[in-house]
C-alpha cells in the first residue's frame, strides 16, 4: 500500500559531486549539491580523491539536505542512490551510505540508473512555477562529460537508447578542447562563455561520418587538436588572439553534430516532444539551437533548470519516487555498477 504521502530521500555520488534531495510527492523539498575543487589542479576528476571526498561530505551533505527540507528522516519513506553508471569507488560510498541509512530506518531501498535520472529531471515539480513536463512519447538529448544518448522515452520507467557515442561523450569532446586551449578545468563551461563573443563560422572542423543516430567524438577531437598545433607553429600567438572564434567555433561543431542526429531522430519518429538533459543541456549554444529548432519544425521543447542540468540528487530523488509508486525496491546485496544501460 503506498502511502498518502511520499517522502524521498536521494543520494547521487556518481563522479566528484556529492549531491542529497528531498522530494515529497514528486515536489522538490531541497536539493543539496557539495563540489570537489581538488581537482582543479590535475585537469580532470581524480577517482582515489573523488572517493575520499565523498566521504568527507555525504553526511553533512545528507544533514543539510534534511533541514532544508524540513524533514526528519523518521518520516522518509524511502532512500533512493545512484547504482550506476559513475566511478566505482564513488559509487561505493554513496550506496553504502543508502543502504546504511535504509536499514536503520527499514525503509525501501531504491537503485537508480544515473542516465535515466537525467532524463526524468523533466518531471521534478516546484512549488512554485508553471511546472512544464514532456508527455510520452518524447525523444531526449541526454548528453554530459561521459555520455551521448538519444533516448525513446515511452513512460517513467520504459525507455530505449536508439543512439549513442560510439567512443568519446559531447562533454568530454569540450573539456578536452578546453585543456588544449590551456583553459582550466571544468573547461566546458569556460568554452561556452568566450563561445558567446566569438563566431562559430571562424573555423570549421570535419563533422565525423556515423551511420543512423550514433555518435562519435574521438575525430572531432583529433582535427581539433592538430587544427590549433598547426596554427601555433606559424603564429605562437594564434590562441591568444583568436580565444573567442576558436571556443564559437568547436562548440558549434559539438552543437551542430548532436543536433543534426536529433532532428533526424524526431524527422523519422514523427515525435514533436523534445527534451535535452545532462551536464552539457546547460551549454547557452546547445540550448539556443534546440528552441531554433523547436520554432523551425514546431517542436515542444523541455530543458530542465540549470539546477537540475549537471549531477544533482534531486534527479535520483524523482526517479526513485516513481519506482516506489511501482514497488521496484532493491535488497541489501545490491552493488554499484561502473557500467549500467539506460
Amino acid at each position: 500500500m503506498v502511502a498518502k504521502t511520499v517522502l524521498i530521500l536521494g543520494i547521487e555520488s556518481s563522479c566528484d559531486d556529492t549531491a542529497a534531495a528531498v522530494i515529497q510527492d514528486g515536489v522538490i523539498l531541497s536539493n543539496v549539491v557539495a563540489g570537489q575543487k581538488v581537482h582543479q589542479k590535475y585537469g580532470g576528476v581524480v577517482p582515489e580523491l573523488a572517493s575520499r571526498a565523498h566521504q568527507q561530505h555525504i553526511i553533512p551533505v545528507v544533514d543539510t539536505a534534511l533541514k532544508e527540507a524540513g524533514v526528519d528522516r523518521k518520516d522518509l519513506n524511502a532512500i533512493a542512490f545512484t547504482q550506476g553508471p559513475g566511478l566505482l569507488g564513488s559509487l561505493l560510498v554513496g550506496s553504502s551510505f543508502a543502504k546504511t541509512l535504509s536499514y536503520s530506518l527499514d525503509i525501501p531501498l531504491i537503485p537508480v540508473n544515473h542516465m535515466q535520472g537525467h532524463v526524468l529531471a523533466h518531471f521534478i515539480k516546484e512549488k512554485e512555477g508553471e511546472n512544464k513536463q514532456p508527455e510520452f512519447p518524447f525523444l531526449c538529448l541526454t548528453v554530459s562529460g561521459g555520455h551521448s544518448q538519444i533516448v525513446l522515452v515511452k513512460s517513467h520507467g520504459n525507455m530505449e537508447v536508439i543512439g549513442e557515442t560510439i567512443d568519446d561523450a559531447a562533454g568530454e569532446a569540450f573539456d578536452k578542447a578546453a585543456k588544449i586551449l590551456g583553459l582550466p578545468y571544468p573547461g566546458g563551461p569556460l568554452i561556452d562563455k568566450y563561445a558567446q563573443s566569438g563566431d562559430p563560422l571562424a573555423f570549421e572542423f570535419a563533422e565525423p561520418k556515423i551511420e543512423g543516430y550514433n555518435f562519435s567524438f574521438s575525430g572531432m577531437k583529433t582535427s581539433f587538436l592538430y587544427f590549433i598545433r598547426e596554427k601555433m607553429d606559424n603564429n605562437p600567438n594564434f590562441m591568444e588572439e583568436n580565444r573567442d572564434d576558436i571556443c564559437a567555433s568547436i562548440q558549434h561543431a559539438i552543437v551542430s553534430f548532436l543536433m543534426k542526429k536529433l532532428k533526424r531522430a524526431a524527422r523519422e519518429t514523427g515525435i514533436k516532444e523534445i527534451a535535452i538533459a545532462g551536464g552539457v543541456s546547460a551549454n547557452s549554444g546547445l540550448r539556443k539551437v534546440v528552441q531554433e529548432h523547436a520554432e523551425k519544425f514546431g517542436w515542444n521543447v523541455y530543458i530542465p533548470k540549470m539546477a537540475y542540468c549537471t549531477d544533482n540528487a534531486a534527479m535520483i530523488a524523482i526517479t526513485g519516487y516513481y519506482k516506489y509508486l511501482k514497488g521496484e525496491f532493491a535488497g541489501l546485496d545490491i552493488t554499484p555498477k561502473a557500467r549500467m544501460q539506460v
